[in-house]
């Protein structure tokens, strides 16, 4: 039992998974799934007396307390994972990103990709994942232009960069 743990898991047996976590939470609590969101409840938690409209006092960050145990969940879950099931632990910064060339670029992608969760209203997850399934079309769009974003960096910019 613990070996079938300790592998990885075919895509047959792991996308329906998550593919099922989709209706199972919409049905079962009426929300949707999104990781973006997380950062909005977290900054309202944190700057309550905030003038930002964004963080207003007419949002209640606690009617999405699950949320922020959701993403909670991830973290643990992906250190357990990591760490206690795997024969060998994924290394947190490979080799090619241990230089001032290496932090500059993820620095760059991590704002760019910020950027563009908040501009697109919502991340890969909530986009790909839950909106596809609610037949959004703005969702289909964003979801396009990630999987190009995604081609352009692989296949461009990372050569670019030596990586």
């Amino acid at each position: 039992m613990l070996d079938g743990i300790l592998q990885p898991w075919p895509w047959y047996v792991s996308g329906p998974l998550i593919g099922l976590t989709v209706p199972l939470l919409l049905i079962l609590t009426g929300k949707n799934l999104g990781i973006s969101s997380s950062f909005r409840h977290i900054g309202a938690a944190c700057s309550s007396k905030s003038k930002l409209p964004y963080f207003s006092k007419n949002y209640h960050w606690r009617d999405h307390i699950w949320n922020l145990i959701f993403v909670g969940g991830l973290v643990i879950g992906g250190f357990i994972a990591n760490f206690l099931l795997s024969a060998e632990p994924a290394v947190f910064l490979p080799d090619g990103y241990q230089n001032l060339a290496g932090v500059g670029l993820l620095f760059g992608g991590g704002l760019l990709v910020g950027f563009g969760t908040r501009y697109a209203d919502g991340c890969t997850s909530g986009h790909t994942i839950m909106g596809l399934s609610a037949l959004n079309w703005p969702s289909l769009v964003a979801t396009f232009f990630f999987f190009v974003g995604g081609l352009i960096s692989t296949w461009l910019l990372l050569p670019l960069f030596g990586f």
